[in-house]
């Protein structure tokens, strides 16, 4: 039941409704798990509608020109990187396709991922075989744990770090962990890239920096800094706490965007959580986020919670900070402390 108190805060993000299908939609219902991932069919065709033929074109001999490269990168970061990235994270999570289809999940990972940095079966076994698992904690070779969360140079470390080390990090934690199925499609698959892309350098070198090598270094760059704004936050007193070491962004056009996102405590809480779900989960939930002292914002993403921080602009973060309790409302100076209190960095670990 959803008390007099949840309902103050409205909930604008998208949740599944039931609707007219067309023949064509049928059809694409009839080889996914849910009809509610519909409109990954549709991101999928626009996708390859776009990637394919710009890719091909740049890497004819005579045709590569850098500002067609450039422009075809704005038109990746404005409308569709971010809705890939989180098309293959929930599709990481819940199978896509039926069994009988099953072949037919390695497009995004394998045919698309390549285009937006993704080296195949990288996102996987870094994100369910080693980020859910360990929680940010230490063991998670991506923890924000050790930084300073409110530090450009701090963050410019993690980078690096997650640049130069994280292929043999992951393989060794893998390894490790005895889970040797994900940690052998995963160097599959990043070899594959690898020598696929040495291949392609000496037809055409330039297209070949341009189309996958120059996308790895600057979707990981995002990617490190959407994790670093979803952990960033993290109380001392219980780091595990999945309320207490992520953060909730509800209200946003990311939200619209890319599948509801935002919703990052209620993810870590129930990862298999269909996206239509979490706003639902959310209102329920309210008390619960209240007890736990959870961070939320509204109307913002996690490039912009992580921006705020490279800029150490607490007074702006705390302009969008949601007051969950209306009995115990908090002054802005509350708020600035809690935020500045949960950004340290955890020594000795």
């Amino acid at each position: 039941m959803v008390t007099e108190m949840q309902t103050t805060i409205e909930i604008v993000d998208p949740v599944f409704t039931e609707k007219k299908y067309n023949a064509l939609d049928r059809f694409f219902i009839s080889l996914i798990n849910d009809e509610r991932d519909l409109p990954f069919i549709y991101l999928c065709i626009k996708l390859l509608l776009v990637v394919l033929p710009v890719s091909i074109y740049l890497f004819i001999p005579g045709n590569f020109n850098w500002w067609i490269a450039i422009g075809y990168y704005l038109v990746q970061l404005v409308f569709l990187a971010g809705p890939y990235i989180l098309m293959l994270h929930n599709t990481s999570h819940r199978s896509f396709f039926k069994k009988k289809y099953s072949f037919l999940n390695n497009i995004i990972p394998w045919v698309i991922g390549p285009f937006f940095g993704e080296t195949p079966e990288s996102y996987f076994a870094h994100h369910l075989g080693m980020h859910h698992a360990e929680n940010n904690l230490p063991p998670d070779h991506s923890s924000t744990m050790k930084f300073q969360r409110d530090s450009f140079i701090d963050f410019l470390k993690y980078y690096g770090e997650f640049i130069l080390l994280g292929i043999y990090q992951l393989y060794q934690y893998l390894t490790f962990k005895k889970r040797f199925k994900i940690r052998d499609k995963f160097a599959t698959g990043e070899a594959s890239f690898w020598i696929l892309c040495i291949a392609l350098s000496f037809f055409n070198w330039q297209a070949t920096l341009a189309v996958f090598v120059i996308p790895v270094f600057l979707y990981r760059f995002l990617m490190m800094a959407g994790n670093w704004g979803q952990h960033a936050f993290i109380d001392p007193a219980d780091p595990g706490n999945n309320y207490r070491n992520s953060i909730t962004c509800i209200n946003s056009d990311y939200n619209k965007k890319c599948f509801n996102d935002g919703y990052h405590i209620g993810h870590h809480v129930r990862p298999a959580m269909h996206w239509t779900e979490m706003p639902v989960e959310f209102q329920n939930n309210i008390q619960t986020y209240i007890a736990e002292r959870a961070i939320v914002f509204r109307k913002l993403d996690f490039f912009s919670v992580w921006l705020f921080l490279m800029l150490k602009r607490y007074n702006w973060l705390t302009n969008f900070y949601v007051q969950l309790d209306p009995l115990n409302p908090k002054s802005k100076t509350e708020i600035e402390a809690l935020l500045k209190y949960r950004t340290r960095k955890f020594q000795n670990i």
